[in-house]
């Protein structure tokens, strides 16, 4: 039996997002592996001899979802590793991720890490074209681009299926890191103008401390993975908000969704599969989206999928 080490982001982690990513994970690496053991070590903790151990005896190691890879490793970490990690783990192979906002190119140091930590002998999938150049740009040319395993299940026939007209009621989200007082609150004013009922699903560990500086009196759902799917289940509802990785789940669940741009992951992502986009400062354009009747169309590379997927073996379900 293949044993399969994977570097989980969701470990030590305040973002329920990364809950979201890893299940996509869970349900992918099912068609992909159909008799393997799974186990699990930190990205955002410091690693050590049981990691590298892991690492030694696993057929393979992934490291998983969300903007895991940065430029300055020395200075800020979303791996959590140093050079001396890179040296006593081997063969590391990426799976979806993407590059923490829009950087310089690596220094000297994090191109030593990726250099020695990343397989060569293995295709490593990126989330968004603007991570494989960063890959390409310092000699890592093994990467292909698949967009984020969250959206690999929302091909066309599924999208047909999601609403093209407004619903009375709408999901939002804002992003506790990523805050602008001015334009959420100029966000939430619009919502409250284009919907009969609002509500809010605290996605980040202070999603709900920074709602509560505006005006509203709307529900709340419970900062739960599993009420956001119950809630998205039983409702027609549109999504609209800054949490990416709601605004998939909620397209998966069948809703009208509309991601609200803070930072790199939505702009990529729009530019490379056409999720359904508009940046934060761009309020028109989101009245004009709200109001109008579009579909639903994301451009799914399933030819890169399959490729990344089948060089662990023929016996997976193709995409």
């Amino acid at each position: 039996m293949k044993q399969i080490l994977i570097f989980d982001t969701s470990i030590a982690s305040g973002n329920l997002g990364d809950i979201l990513i890893l299940n996509s994970i869970n349900k992918i690496f099912d068609r992909i592996f159909t008799n393997a053991r799974f186990v699990s070590a930190p990205t955002q903790e410091v690693i050590g001899k049981t990691t590298y151990k892991l690492n030694q005896s696993s057929n393979y190691s992934f490291v998983a979802g969300t903007n895991i890879l940065s430029s300055n490793m020395n200075e800020y970490k979303q791996w959590n590793i140093n050079y001396f990690d890179a040296i006593n783990l081997k063969d590391v192979i990426l799976f979806g991720v993407g590059w923490w906002q829009y950087q310089e190119n690596p220094n000297l140091y994090t191109k030593l890490i990726y250099k020695k930590i990343l397989s060569h002998n293995y295709i490593h999938s990126v989330r968004d074209n603007y991570t494989k150049k960063k890959l390409i740009d310092i000699g890592i040319k093994n990467v292909v681009t698949t967009g984020c395993p969250t959206t690999w299940m929302l091909n066309s026939a599924h999208c047909n299926q999601i609403s093209t007209v407004k619903s009375d009621s709408v999901l939002f989200t804002l992003t506790d890191y990523k805050t602008d007082f001015v334009y959420d609150s100029q966000f939430i004013e619009l919502l409250k103008m284009k919907y009969k009922n609002l509500y809010f699903w605290p996605q980040g560990i202070g999603d709900q401390e920074y709602l509560n500086k505006f005006n509203y009196n709307g529900k709340i759902l419970n900062p739960k993975v599993s009420s956001l799917e119950n809630f998205l289940k039983k409702r027609n509802i549109d999504y609209v908000g800054t949490r990416l990785h709601a605004g998939i789940k909620a397209m998966e669940y069948k809703k009208r969704s509309i991601i609200i741009g803070v930072d790199n992951r939505a702009a990529e992502l729009s530019k490379d599969i056409d999720i359904p986009f508009v940046e934060r400062s761009k309020l028109n354009l989101l009245k004009k989206k709200i109001e109008t009747k579009w579909k639903t169309k994301l451009k799914i590379d399933y030819k890169s999928i399959n490729q990344w997927c089948s060089q662990f073996g023929n016996y997976y379900k193709k995409f």
